[in-house]
């Protein structure tokens, strides 16, 4: 199979196309223009691989995107792109619009004038697969889940330029016959995670022993999904998944911020137990809480799990302690990228 990935430089198509090039024969048409969070280092062994290429191709740049097409003659399209940062959003929501809703259209439009000229038997096995987030349906109380058919209620502008894509991939099936795949992820987390995040932002400052902060009070809830289950969920919907479905995608791990924290601190204090910023947990700092906040977010996965068989491999304890070593065996990785655009500080505060 012959692939083309947008975003494949950034944390989970990197996991993606990190997982095809080791694991299967696929081709990998990697289109990733390069943003801040974009790291072509990111992409380990697979970057040298005759089977993967890069492009530096903005979606939004429709003669760019043809000529791909052109070349690469893919059988399918993981649509991973997008600016993906609430606080950044937050900050500057108008990059969100132009990527995550104007570059998908382009990209779904050029995907279907390349979809229509296939013959009958390439068209039959093209797939339009469209990768998204949970926070589309807005926040939850203290019970339930997402499902497939939780109506949609976005509240910050990332979330909405993401409802908007997911939007637009369900017109273009529905509408013009492209055969779509959409799925909606919880909070991904593992290596190569861009230290804006979380869960890689608590661990980088805890090591340079600086403040962790805490949002509000820490109650928020999240459910984690470690990053290499979601990239083998993703080539499993592509293989198995019906055109026009759409599968959700979670780690049944749901924690609270603060106890997230108070983990990454535990391992820290058991992994160096000669640092002097021990007990890290000393380190936490509560700060004002993000704008419009979620409460809680989780997914129901059972309806991938029921129809393709697809279940995460990592528990959330161990996931989370094989990332902590990963980021202290590779800290050449991330104090490069902390030399460039990012440097560790506060976002989201435009509101």
């Amino acid at each position: 199979m012959k692939l083309l990935i947008t975003g494949g430089a950034g944390f989970i198509g990197s996991a993606v196309v990190r997982h095809v090039i080791r694991n299967t024969d696929w081709s990998v048409a990697n289109v990733d223009k390069l943003t801040y969070a974009g790291n072509l280092e990111s992409l380990a062994e697979a970057g040298t691989s005759n089977r993967h290429r890069h492009y530096k191709v903005d979606i939004r740049d429709r003669p760019a995107l043809r000529e791909v097409f052109r070349e690469a003659r893919p059988d399918a399209v993981l649509h991973l792109a997008a600016e993906s940062h609430v606080d950044r959003s937050i900050d500057g929501p108008a990059l969100f619009i132009e990527t995550n809703v104007g570059g998908t259209y382009v990209l779904l439009d050029t995907a279907f004038d390349y979809w229509r000229e296939l013959d009958d038997e390439a068209r039959a096995r093209f797939r339009f697969q469209h990768i998204s987030t949970d926070e589309v349906f807005g926040s939850l109380g203290p019970t339930g889940r997402f499902s497939e058919t939780t109506p949609y209620q976005p509240n910050s502008p990332y979330s909405a330029s993401k409802a908007a894509s997911d939007h637009l991939v369900r017109a273009w099936h529905h509408t013009y016959g492209l055969p779509t795949l959409t799925t909606n992820c919880s909070n991904n987390y593992g290596p190569y995670h861009f230290p804006e995040k979380l869960i890689p932002l608590c661990i980088i400052r805890a090591l340079r022993g600086e403040r962790l902060p805490v949002y509000g009070k820490g109650e928020n809830v999240r459910d984690w999904l470690h990053v290499e289950d979601h990239a083998e969920a993703l080539t499993l919907v592509l293989q198995k998944g019906r055109p026009g479905a759409t599968y959700n995608v979670g780690g049944d791990s749901e924690r609270r911020n603060i106890d997230v924290v108070r983990a990454i601190c535990t391992v820290l204090d058991d992994l160096l137990p000669n640092s002097r910023n021990r007990p890290h947990e000393s380190l936490i700092e509560f700060v004002t809480d993000r704008p419009g906040h979620d409460a809680r977010y989780a997914i129901d996965a059972s309806k991938i799990g029921n129809e393709l068989g697809w279940r995460p491999r990592h528990s959330f304890e161990q996931g989370l302690r094989d990332t902590v070593r990963w980021y202290l065996d590779n800290r050449g990785w991330w104090e490069r990228v902390l030399n460039g655009a990012y440097r560790g500080e506060r976002l989201g505060l435009r509101a």
